[in-house]
């Protein structure tokens, strides 16, 4: 899976700390903490015809994390929507756009890994890009990395920081043997989730997923669990093999930047019959539906035409 450059994203302005930028114009400093030593949060945001289905979630995930980093200024949700609205009103963005959160220490007086070295307090970032969900929904190839998932006596993965090397390292390892992605495990060898996405499996009728205890807490995987609760459908979150993944009836993945995308192959092996199964395009169907129709509305207009 590669994602294209978007023509539409030329002449974007993004936003750092209460200035509108061109995307071409360097806004961030080289004694800022993401620079130094990938010391930030972030969350990804979707808009869906001028509203942003999550919101108050990932914005609760991102004070969470922040907290975790004992980061001394946080700003207020809502300082942070203005900046988002801001940011969209400027591109003149309503659908079809991926928004990108990020919140470092901010600025240090000097090079250096300690975070009394920090006195100007937090840097908010906001990126918006025209983008449609990015992942092939004809099935995903996946191959298992031999890079684990840390656990949280390494680096809690409830920590949703922005020191993403163990994963684009997954990533190099998928890319190397021709996959879309990799799927990761934790360090006991039971499924994680993949470089960027939670997993469910189809099994017997019912949904299963791995703990979140090598993992992210997933926005958009609770949605999935929540909508299946609904739909009246069983859905258990424990520890998965990976021999239950190769076997299961259908595979899917989750995330805010690719909606609900079926695998139908994980390292040579081809899951059921290969396509896309119907429960997977049921959920897909009723993701897209509840997200486009709960989203918290931004003041933004929609375009002409």
């Amino acid at each position: 899976m590669l994602q294209k450059y978007d023509e539409r994203n030329a002449d974007l302005r993004y936003w750092v700390n209460g200035q509108l930028l061109h995307r071409d114009q360097p806004g961030l400093s080289p004694f800022d903490s993401v620079v130094q030593g990938g010391d930030a949060v972030w969350e990804g945001l979707r808009l869906y015809r001028g509203a942003i289905f999550g919101l108050r979630e990932h914005l609760a995930r991102l004070r969470r994390s922040a907290t975790a980093l004992n980061f001394a200024h946080i700003p207020e949700d809502d300082e942070i929507i203005a900046a988002v609205t801001a940011t969209l009103r400027a591109n003149r963005m309503y659908d079809g756009v991926h928004v990108r959160l990020t919140l470092t220490r901010g600025v240090k007086v000097t090079s250096g890994m300690d975070p009394r070295l920090n006195t100007a307090g937090s840097t908010l970032v906001v990126l918006a890009e025209h983008k449609p969900p990015v992942y092939d929904t004809g099935g995903l190839r996946l191959a298992t990395a031999s890079v684990r998932r840390p656990g949280p006596d390494v680096l809690d993965p409830k920590i949703h920081h922005a020191n993403l090397l163990n994963s684009i390292l997954a990533k190099i390892e998928a890319t190397a043997a021709g996959a879309d992605d990799a799927l990761m495990l934790d360090q006991r060898g039971f499924v994680a989730e993949t470089n960027a996405t939670h997993l469910f499996a189809v099994a017997g009728g019912g949904l299963v997923t791995p703990t979140t205890a090598a993992c992210p807490e997933g926005i958009t995987r609770q949605t999935v669990l929540d909508l299946a609760a609904g739909a009246g459908l069983a859905a258990v979150v424990r520890d998965v093999s990976l021999t239950e993944m190769y076997n299961a009836d259908e595979v899917f993945c989750t995330g805010t930047m690719g909606e609900i995308a079926a695998v139908t192959v994980i390292d040579g092996r081809t899951i059921a019959n290969g396509t896309v199964g119907p429960l997977t395009a049921r959920l897909a169907t009723l993701y897209q539906q509840y997200a486009a129709a709960h989203g918290v509305r931004l003041p933004l207009e929609p375009l002409a035409g």
